[in-house]
């Protein structure tokens, strides 16, 4: 295994293995997070704000860098504005995840346990995936 496959391996190994001891591959555990009017759980969210920290720390680190450790230069997002793509992209995931406790990480880990919906889920997720760039290749093409 190439030095970066074998990174990008152990990245997604301890991100699932993450997602698994938080809790966050429990759709019941996320949609109680989410239930803000009934018996809401909210260790979730002392899950997202010890990952805050976590995450600002790397990315100083990374923007310390000239370049990646397996890539020629970093691929950063150049879009600073809101459009109606973005905006109608945020609500579609939120939306999904308010009404099947997933998304796509945890969607992912789920289905590796063995999980029927969390299997239905991710195919559904590859299915608008397949249908978005469809669509994306129809619009481009004269």
């Amino acid at each position: 295994m190439r030095g970066h496959h074998f990174a990008a391996f152990i990245a997604g190994l301890a991100f699932g293995v993450g997602l698994l001891l938080a809790g966050m591959a429990n759709p019941a555990k996320v949609l109680a997070f989410l239930d803000l009017a009934g018996h809401w759980d909210p260790s979730l969210a002392l899950v997202m704000g010890a990952a805050i920290p976590v995450s600002a720390v790397g990315v100083y680190l990374a923007r310390q860098r000239s370049a990646p450790f397996f890539a020629r230069a970093f691929q950063l997002p150049t879009r600073r504005t809101l459009d109606k793509r973005l905006v109608l992209g945020a609500l579609g995931f939120g939306i999904g995840w308010g009404l099947a406790g997933f998304c796509p990480g945890p969607a992912l880990v789920a289905s590796g346990t063995g999980s029927a919906k969390a299997m239905i889920f991710v195919a559904a997720m590859l299915s608008g995936m397949l249908i978005f760039e469809g669509l994306e290749r129809r619009k481009a093409s004269p």
